[in-house]
């Protein structure tokens, strides 16, 4: 064991430090395991952006599918006449939803200087709107990208991945 006021190791007998004097208590205490790294969790956000994005285009898919399937003006006259351009667009905005998340995704793993605001603005969207999966990693998101300690990790890491491209 050391002492934790000057850092000298601490004999077996005595509850003072022979260093400095400081009452040394011998109760062990777990400390809390160690954060992972910035890096680590950027790059777990650039495999899941697109993940999640991949999710977005399949809904768009499905939503265009049944806007002009099952819900087209023609075949059923008798549904609302806004129906099939709303959804429509819906599945328009999942579609620029899902490209954002891939370029995202992609920008995070290459640490492009970007990539971390476009994350962080599909992180606030997400929330509201992709409920549960969307919500949990806009949540993840923030909980990484938003410290200021991320955003100095993330533009050092920035820098550093620039420079060894252009070597």
């Amino acid at each position: 064991m050391f002492c934790d006021g000057c850092g000298s190791e601490l004999q077996n007998a005595g509850n003072f430090c022979s260093a400095c004097g400081k009452p040394t208590s011998r109760t062990i205490v777990a400390s809390a395991p160690a954060r992972r790294s910035i890096s680590e969790h950027i790059r777990l956000l650039g495999i899941l952006w697109p993940a999640l994005s991949a999710l977005d285009g399949l809904q768009a898919a499905a939503l265009y599918i049944v806007a002009n399937t099952i819900l087209n003006s023609n075949t059923h006259p008798n549904q609302p006449f806004f129906l099939h351009p709303m959804l429509n667009v819906l599945a328009l905005l999942l579609v620029v939803k899902a490209f954002a998340g891939f370029a995202a995704g992609w920008g995070l793993l290459q640490r492009e200087p970007w990539a971390r605001t476009v994350a962080v603005v599909l992180a606030f969207i997400s929330i509201f709107f992709n409920i549960p999966f969307g919500m949990a990693l806009g949540i993840y998101t923030l909980w990484v990208l938003l410290p200021g300690e991320a955003e100095r990790a993330y533009a050092q890491e920035s820098q550093t991945f620039a420079q060894r491209r252009a070597i």
